[in-house]
């Protein structure tokens, strides 16, 4: 894959002095290690509605069924329909990126669990920012995630494993052939198979019928389900499931002790005493002592580029 990959980005992550306040919220896990294999497209909603630097405060107000983006100190001030307007504006154009990191606990931009209140000032609950919410309802395919959650090495991996699938997506879907969908879904199926069985399943059935009907409406369909799927979690259990199916490519190669070693590496993965880099390298060093052209083929062995140490952690 040599083109880099895209990321949209609230803008105040970056560095960028466009925050209420003319402040920024800097983050260098994702200038400094991301931005060595992704290229930003920086954006803040609430300046290109017009509310400029500096502004006054908003937050998200419940009022009367409805959750409005209202001024902290003005509360005649209500920007909720330009934020939405504007993330309709958006959403068309985010076929260019592969992906979206987001500001957390912004009204405009929180993904979730953005303080919400009453019309009196008190806390009533939580919810997402006006134009994060529109935006994920107009592109649910997308990955979206929150730069404080990416602080989580469980979801930066879930994350940067969606970006790099949905990416690879990209490449295919303006071409796409009924061939082209399921040589795809072959190289992701063990990908699939850590996060969601049934989805695994599923997802087997659409493709077996890739050849019926329009292969770009099967397309839309699978690609929805695909990464809705991979926004599950992936657990060790499951993970532990798709390294013992390909340690079985082995089983005739590897003698007694070697395959011993191997299933004791994969139950210790499996009971937390050691990350997925592990099973994962021994399984990459038979691959290359005996090689096997459909294994050769999975983005499970190496979804990502091993510099982002992602494994090393889960």
């Amino acid at each position: 894959m040599s083109a880099r990959i895209r990321i949209a980005i609230s803008g105040c992550l970056l560095g960028q002095e466009v925050r209420y306040d003319g402040g920024h919220r800097h983050n260098e896990y994702i200038t400094e290690t991301l931005g060595q294999y992704f290229d930003f497209t920086p954006l803040c909603p609430e300046v290109w509605i017009g509310m400029g630097i500096p502004r006054p405060p908003i937050r998200l107000v419940r009022q009367a069924g409805e959750v409005r983006a209202r001024g902290v100190t003005d509360p005649t001030l209500d920007v909720t329909d330009p934020l939405a307007a504007y993330a309709d504006q958006v959403a068309p154009k985010l076929d260019r990126v592969s992906g979206y990191i987001l500001k957390k606990n912004s009204p405009s931009c929180g993904m979730e669990r953005v303080k919400l209140y009453s019309a009196k000032g008190m806390p009533v609950g939580q919810a997402a920012g006006i134009y994060a919410g529109r935006l994920m309802e107009r592109r649910p395919e997308l990955p979206f995630e929150e730069e404080g959650r990416l602080m989580d090495p469980v979801r930066r991996e879930n994350f940067i494993e969606r970006v790099f699938v949905y990416h690879r997506w990209q490449q295919i879907e303006k071409r796409l052939t009924a061939r082209a969908l399921v040589d795809f879904h072959a190289r992701h199926k063990f990908i699939v198979l850590a996060h969601d069985e049934k989805a695994y399943r599923t997802l087997g059935r659409l493709v077996a019928q890739a050849g019926r009907g329009r292969v770009e409406e099967r397309g839309e369909r699978y690609i929805h389900d695909l990464m809705a799927a991979l926004k599950k979690p992936a657990t060790r259990k499951l993970h532990s499931n798709v390294l013992q199916h390909i340690a079985g490519y082995f089983k005739k190669q590897i003698d007694g002790p070697d395959r011993s070693e191997l299933q004791d590496i994969i139950s210790r993965y499996r009971r937390g005493l050691v990350p997925l880099v592990v099973p994962i390298t021994l399984l990459r060093h038979y691959l290359r002592r005996f090689p096997d052209a459909y294994l050769d083929t999975q983005w499970y062995l190496a979804p990502h580029p091993d510099e982002l140490m992602l494994r090393n952690q889960i």
